[in-house]
């Protein structure tokens, strides 16, 4: 592992500034990859595998609470704020298994008393009874894979539900406790016109999600999309679909908070939140990712084992590595996320999160603003309109 030091000065936009000790650690979440499916599909490129008949579940809980002990050094004394079991698809476990799961982590890590607890699922592995087990299991919030709900659109994209299973998961969830929970759309979808992208919107809104995740298909490395490219609709369509979605989500009460996140008043994703203003998160569970903060200043990224098979191998290791993040990578690290949000975030957490003098920024700062990506807002740092547009532009000027 290469340590920061904290004696090390950051050359930045002709400023040098040590960095400090953090002033506070950052609120602290969980994230737990179950990393099996019914099947995979073919824009996926996230770590997840094809599903045997039996799951071994009982392993990989003792494996996951075992994963977790070796990451209790870094909790510093702090409580969990929330928790985030993604996928993979984490409805493929029992509720007993989840159960016996979120008991050994609260044993290890006091929870929040208002901790969001968020379980992803997709519709054709909803079933009533096992949903209402898991509200009772105090998970409180509920993330639907719906993508779609057209025949044509789901078949293309290789999804194992239809339509009329994709409503009735909402229902289903609603009436199993759950009066918050998400629903996740695609648009840009192979051969998808303007009216067929926002009949898929109006048809999530009619279900009254407390929160829609609305982003754009992209074609990522390493999946099938990729090597055998479907045809997607052309640049001008994808702009209008984006435009009269965001027209309409605004219309019906969804404000969005970033990129590609839209809530009802009160009800954006807390677990989302902290990654985006650069919180800090334990990962645990094949393939995860953390991120974790010291008192002395230095913030590391841990990723764990990726392969089901190795990290269940009790003679491998959970975590696959670990990186020290530098002062030169810490300010795009930070704005990466924080330039995410629809309003940036308060200029002060940026010295509070990475140690580093917020004058450090000023000239990178000063030639953002000019270029009309960043606002001229001396307490925010947030991008302009434009500059969520062109997020990876402004980015570079923070780049070293």
């Amino acid at each position: 592992m290469t340590k920061g030091s904290s004696a090390q000065p950051l050359i930045f936009g002709g400023a040098q500034t040590p960095r400090a000790a953090l002033p506070q650690l950052p609120p602290l979440a969980l994230y737990i990859h179950i990393p099996w499916c019914v099947r995979k599909c073919p824009y996926c490129d996230f770590n997840s595998h094809t599903a045997s008949p039996v799951l071994p579940e009982q392993e990989y809980i003792d494996a996951l609470l075992a994963d977790l002990d070796q990451d209790l050094h870094a909790v510093y004394g702090r409580e969990l704020s929330s928790i985030f079991f993604g996928g993979g698809t984490p409805s493929l476990f029992s509720a007993d298994a989840l159960g016996r799961l979120l008991k050994g982590v609260e044993q290890r890590i006091p929870f929040a008393s208002d901790i969001e607890i968020t379980l992803e699922a997709n519709p054709g592995t909803f079933e009533q009874e096992k949903f209402v087990a898991y509200r009772a299991l105090g998970i409180n919030r509920l993330s639907i894979g719906i993508q779609s709900f057209q025949e044509a659109k789901l078949k293309a994209l290789g999804r194992i539900h239809n339509g009329d299973e994709a409503v009735r998961a909402a229902g289903m969830a609603r009436q199993a406790g759950f009066d918050n929970f998400n629903l996740d759309l695609m648009h840009g979808l192979p051969d998808q016109s303007l009216d067929d992208a926002l009949s898929d919107l109006r048809q999530a809104i009619a279900l009254k999600p407390t929160h829609l995740s609305w982003y754009q298909l992209t074609l990522e490395p390493n999946t099938v999309f990729w090597n055998q490219p479907p045809t997607l609709p052309e640049d001008d369509t994808l702009w209008d679909i984006q435009e009269a979605g965001q027209a309409l989500l605004a219309e019906h009460g969804y404000a969005q908070y970033e990129v590609s996140a839209y809530a009802q008043p009160g009800r954006p994703a807390r677990h989302n939140l902290n990654y985006w203003s650069f919180g800090d998160f334990i990962g645990i569970g094949a393939g995860a990712h953390g991120k974790l903060s010291h008192p002395d200043g230095r913030i590391v990224r841990t990723w764990k084992t990726r392969l089901p098979k190795d990290y269940l191998n009790p003679a491998k290791s959970f975590q696959a590595g670990e990186k020290s993040l530098s002062n030169d990578e810490l300010p795009f690290e930070f704005l990466m996320n924080a330039l995410r949000l629809t309003d940036g975030v308060d200029a002060a957490l940026y010295a509070q999160r990475t140690g580093l003098s917020l004058e450090s920024l000023a000239d990178a700062r000063r030639q953002a603003e000019q270029s009309g990506l960043l606002q001229v807002e001396p307490t925010r740092l947030a991008a302009t309109a434009r500059g969520q547009l062109f997020l990876n532009d402004l980015l570079q000027y923070f780049l070293i």
